[in-house]
């Protein structure tokens, strides 16, 4: 029977049920999953060297005869080693196997195979440790660029590269071409055939180069297709007019605002007065003043006779802007309500009923906001704050909560993302960028220590909570196990925080008061030992990243980050904003054992600087997207091919295109536009229902 893609994995010779329960561990079942699971690197294996040519400082291949039969060692319990010889007309070789048994009966003697590896002198001959072998005239792995797939356990490169291969061979003829014909010639693509077949099996390296920049525009294209068909029908929206602008509303407030926060109100006021729904975000560093912008929206959907809801990651960061906004925006008449998870019997019905009747002004909650029962009397505008925790599907589900008229939707967001990136992350909403401090914010001093300066660090926390100071402490991971925040790498090297947070409080710091807080706590443990710090009944919190987000403790002058080089800069920038927010000099310092130079520069560029936005933008070029992207984050789905630190000016060229196409077909409608309106669906996976 012909193979197809859609053939299951275990129909192949050598799969079987076992092999095919952890291929789908990789998300493998079928042969076109195999198509779309891409090599992550790839090597070199064309040129075959005899042994006496062959070069000493990188793998290469080796065709040689075995010469004797393979021996087996037993080293110790856990360690056996295969030894051979192979040779050639130009001299020997011995070979080493590590805990590989299979070897002594794979390996035969007066046999010939090619070997790939790093060949390495050893007295008058040579030595390969591990190398992987054929035999010769094989051709399935030597004498060819050979892909290297990501892996599972139990799972070999070389069984997921023969897998790959029958793809290839089996299922490109007939393979659909998602891009009109237009887009691939303008921009002087390949054909999916081409790109499918030497992305996993090119001649050359100008052929994979060829097939790459083709299935990361493509990818780029479907992506930036579907963020723009969100954004044209949200623009196409009719918004209901609201009138206010931002010199009425600055004299609420206790301070004169900053230019950048009068230009953000300036953005909202006309987006509220077109008559078009507002889909807007505002990106502002830490401490930029977001709150102030927010009040502003609020009170000018209230003052138009709309009720507004605020939606917080947090319980602890919901009652927060509940009690700033109360105090901001009651003096004008406005009617602020709290509604968490929290909230239950008589005191939620009672606020449910009071909502429904018109009675609250402004709702600020949690994802509660959008829960069943919570009926609005007339929902005018959605703020969602720290929008990367919120994706697109969740802002769509409480703007259902407007009823027929769809409400404005605003979002908030302090993690400063590269404006390039940006346009993908965010490409469905309308960008205001707040780069501006409010006077009087003090910059955080930053400093990286070592190991060896602990002492002097511990003895610097003693003098500013003997000023008054409050300090956090932020580990990398919860338990000494391994398991925790971040569960990739030894244990014993990390500090985590239960430990952590013992030996502070028995050994080191018995004088003082030392509490811990991370995401495994229950919700109401964990708002109590955020709310005792808040109130200056803790000195010390240690604490993983779950206080990137937070509560303002104008109080705490001192941010400390152990294992510093786990995190990402602009993760690291977030941690060190929790200071800094009152009228002391504050501090962040920045604790490594490493000696990497990469994770030194890395740590230096935070030190040099408080911009988050450069910040962001080295990240991006040492660490790459993945502190700014992904599904987990954003609601948006996962690239598999493109990397935007390399791929910038391809997302330029496949976002214009996108944007170009759209304005023509705007419902993806034509018939030669019918493939591509299919791939936007699936790459939206869960989120496709927004493009019905």
């Amino acid at each position: 029977m012909p193979l197809t893609r859609d053939t299951p994995l275990t129909d192949l010779p050598g799969v079987g049920p076992a092999r095919g329960k952890k291929l789908e561990k990789l998300g493998l079942r079928t042969l076109g999953d195999a198509l779309e699971h891409l090599p992550q690197r790839y090597e070199d294996r064309r040129e075959r060297h005899t042994l006496r040519d062959a070069p000493l400082d990188r793998p290469c291949c080796v065709a040689a005869m075995v010469a004797e039969p393979p021996r087996a060692t037993r080293v110790r319990k856990g360690l056996e080693l295969v030894k051979v010889r192979a040779v050639d007309h130009t001299g020997w070789a011995n070979l080493t196997f590590f805990n590989q048994g299979y070897i002594k009966d794979a390996l035969r003697p007066g046999e010939s195979y090619v070997f790939y590896g790093t060949v390495e002198r050893q007295g008058r001959g040579f030595a390969m440790t591990n190398p992987a072998f054929e035999r010769e005239g094989a051709g399935r792995f030597t004498g060819l660029i050979l892909p290297v797939y990501p892996l599972t356990a139990g799972i070999s490169n070389n069984l997921l590269a023969g897998i790959t291969r029958r793809a290839v061979d089996e299922c490109l003829d007939g393979l659909p071409e998602a891009l009109p014909d237009q887009v691939r010639k303008d921009h002087q693509l390949c054909q999916t055939r081409f790109a499918r077949k030497n992305i996993h099996y090119p001649a050359t390296f100008e052929e994979l180069a060829l097939a790459r920049r083709r299935l990361v525009f493509e990818e780029l294209f479907v992506l930036t297709c579907g963020l723009a068909q969100l954004k044209d029908r949200r623009a196409a929206g009719a918004g209901r007019v609201m009138e206010g602008g931002p010199e009425e509303f600055s004299a609420l407030l206790p301070f004169a605002p900053t230019g950048a926060q009068r230009r953000a109100m300036e953005d909202i006021a006309a987006d509220l007065r077109s008559g078009k729904a507002m889909n807007r975000l505002v990106q502002g560093d830490v401490g930029s003043g977001k709150t102030a912008v927010a009040a502003f929206a609020a009170w000018t959907a209230v003052k138009n006779g709309a009720q507004c809801a605020l939606m917080a990651p947090t319980e602890l960061l919901a009652g927060q802007h509940a009690r700033t906004l109360d105090a901001l925006l009651s003096p004008a008449g406005v009617r602020v309500a709290l509604l968490t998870g929290s909230v239950k019997g008589k005191e939620k019905k009672a606020l449910l009923s009071a909502l429904a009747a018109g009675e609250i002004d402004l709702l600020v909650g949690t994802h509660a906001l959008f829960s069943e029962g919570v009926e609005y009397h007339d929902l005018g505008l959605v703020i969602a704050d720290e929008q990367h925790r919120f994706g697109v599907a969740q802002r769509s589900a409480l703007a259902e909560k407007g009823g027929a008229a769809a409400p404005h939707i605003l979002v908030m967001s302090a993690t400063p993302i590269p404006r390039t990136l940006a346009l993908i992350i965010y490409g469905d909403l309308d960008v205001s960028v707040m780069d501006e401090l409010p006077p009087g914010r003090t910059p955080v001093r930053t400093l990286l220590v070592g190991e060896d300066k602990r002492a002097r660090m511990y003895g610097f926390v003693r003098r500013q909570v003997g000023e008054g100071r409050q300090v956090y402490i932020v580990c990398p991971s919860v338990e000494e196990n391994g398991g925790g925040d971040w569960g990739d790498g030894p244990a014993m090297d990390l500090k985590a925080v239960t430990a952590y947070a013992g030996e502070l409080r028995e050994r080191v710091f018995p004088e003082l008061r030392v509490g811990f807080v991370h995401g495994r706590l229950k919700a109401g443990d964990k708002d109590a030992v955020m709310s005792a710090f808040a109130a200056g009944e803790l000195d010390v919190l240690v604490s993983t990243t779950v206080i990137e987000v937070g509560v303002d403790v104008p109080n705490a002058s001192l941010m400390i980050v152990e294992n510093a080089e786990r995190f990402g800069l602009s993760q690291l920038h977030q941690l060190r904003g929790r200071v800094g927010r009152g009228r002391h000099e504050s501090f962040c310092v920045l604790v490594t054992s490493s000696r990497g130079e990469t994770a030194r520069e890395r740590l230096r560029a935070l030190c040099a600087t408080n911009d988050g936005f450069r910040i962001a933008e080295e990240d991006l070029r040492l660490r790459g997207p993945g502190d700014f992207f992904g599904k987990r984050q954003h609601g948006l789905p996962q690239l598999k091919v493109a990397d935007f630190a390399a791929d910038m000016e391809l997302l330029k060229e496949a976002r214009a295109a996108a944007e170009e196409l759209i304005a023509a077909d705007p419902g993806l409608e034509r018939p030669a536009h019918r493939l591509l309106k299919q791939r936007v669906r699936e790459l939206f996976g869960e989120n496709g229902e927004l493009f019905n």
